[in-house]
């Protein structure tokens, strides 16, 4: 587990770099709050910009972008939901970016999928309690 945590790691720090040489403004890294959590948050424009890092030592079966399933996606518009209203932050457009990593001895690639998809309209939480 600790290979794979390290490697996480890496992926992260190579696509805050990469996402800083693009012009973003890097707010915060591996942000949580209570079982939420997003990998990186910046600030582009008129964009608070949550962004999925997924690393992969080899991407024969998927690219590693392909890994960001529905649950996922879901757990990111609420957290997305949680940092925008804790933070008071109203006059800014949400949008959700993936950054996909191959990463071995041999290769380093870096993809950014910006605006990589939409959250649903309507999610239910924990509790049954519904965010839209």
């Amino acid at each position: 587990m600790a290979a794979h945590n390290e490697l996480g790691k890496r992926g992260e720090e190579l696509a805050a770099k990469m996402l800083r040489e693009k012009g973003y403004k890097i707010l915060e890294r591996n942000w949580r709050l209570g079982d939420l959590e997003v990998d990186i948050i910046a600030r582009k424009g008129k964009f608070v910009v949550f962004v999925e890092v997924k690393t992969r030592t080899d991407d024969a079966w998927m690219n590693p972008a392909q890994a960001v399933d529905k649950k996922r996606k879901i757990r990111m518009s609420h957290a997305a939901k949680a940092y925008m209203r804790g933070h008071k932050i109203t006059d800014l457009e949400v949008r959700y970016d993936i950054v996909s990593i191959v990463l071995n001895d041999t290769r380093c690639d870096i993809e950014h999928f910006e605006d990589a998809f939409i959250p649903p309209l309507r999610t239910y939480g924990r509790y049954g309690v519904m965010y839209s």
